[in-house]
């Protein structure tokens, strides 16, 4: 008597669909579950940093050009709330279940590299894009924000959280152990952070610290979001755009490298 073949994966074309779809619904339980600590947390401390700049410039009416400070200002931090977050999500998987042992329930499910690079940085995305939306509502709420280029603030909220959610990937499965992580985050996101224009226009600042802005490519996705809100950048718009589309491409191929080689992953 023979026994009967296991279920099979459903696949449509090449592409396993069912167990993508359950690794990128794996990752938003993920931040879901614990949503006070992955959600409400990163908004208030935004908030708190708003609060500290508001109350710093007192009764000021300081101006970026023809832009109140403040309303400058929002962006960059709902920018920075996205990204820390996007970063967090895939870097923190990946490290968790290395050094808990169990990256090979990971590994082991019927999925190509593409399909778990694709399922951990999607789920990345979703938690930086609804950090993203809850800060900014709750910014809208004590300074009215506008919306003149919907177009530019989608894409970059979008190649923004990837391109973090893709840096967090790659950090973690590189890291063996927490203290890694931890630097790449205090030695890459961190500087690149602050030295994008996150607080600040970029065309204050000396001659080489501006050329070094502008090789941030963090500067790019703070710059193109901003302009979605107040129409005004400190970089050109659609050089923005391919420096975005070309550091996600290559981080992605990264990515999907270490994965179908195994590099810190497999014996």
């Amino acid at each position: 008597m023979t026994l009967p073949l296991p279920p099979m994966p459903r696949n449509v074309g090449s592409v396993n669909w069912i167990g993508l779809w359950t690794l990128y619904a794996r990752e938003v339980r993920r931040f879901i579950k614990v949503h006070q600590q992955t959600v409400w947390a990163p908004v208030v401390t935004t908030l708190l940093y708003y609060a500290v700049f508001a109350l710093s410039l007192g009764s000021a009416v300081r101006m970026v050009g023809a832009t109140p400070y403040l309303e400058f200002l929002a962006p960059g931090l709902i920018m920075m709330a996205m990204v820390q977050n996007a970063f967090a999500n895939t870097s923190s998987s990946v490290v968790i279940a290395k050094v808990q042992g169990n990256i090979v329930d990971i590994l082991m499910p019927p999925l190509s590299p593409m399909e778990l690079v694709s399922g951990f940085v999607f789920g990345g995305i979703t938690r930086g894009v609804v950090v993203g939306l809850v800060t900014g509502l709750a910014i809208w709420a004590v300074i009215p924000l506008h919306m003149p280029h919907p177009g530019f603030v989608l894409f970059h909220a979008v190649m923004a959280s990837m391109l973090l959610s893709l840096l967090g990937l790659i950090g973690g499965v590189w890291s063996e152990k927490f203290d890694n992580i931890a630097a790449v985050t205090n030695f890459v996101v961190t500087p690149l952070s602050f030295l994008s224009g996150t607080f600040y226009s970029v065309d204050t600042l000396p001659p080489v610290f501006w050329w070094v802005a502008h090789f941030d490519p963090f500067f790019y996705m703070i710059d193109g979001f901003r302009y979605g809100f107040i129409g005004v950048s400190d970089g050109a718009r659609w050089l923005g755009v391919a420096v975005m589309l070309g550091v996600n491409v290559g981080l992605w191929w990264l990515a999907w490298r270490m994965f179908k080689t195994g590099y810190k992953l497999k014996a």
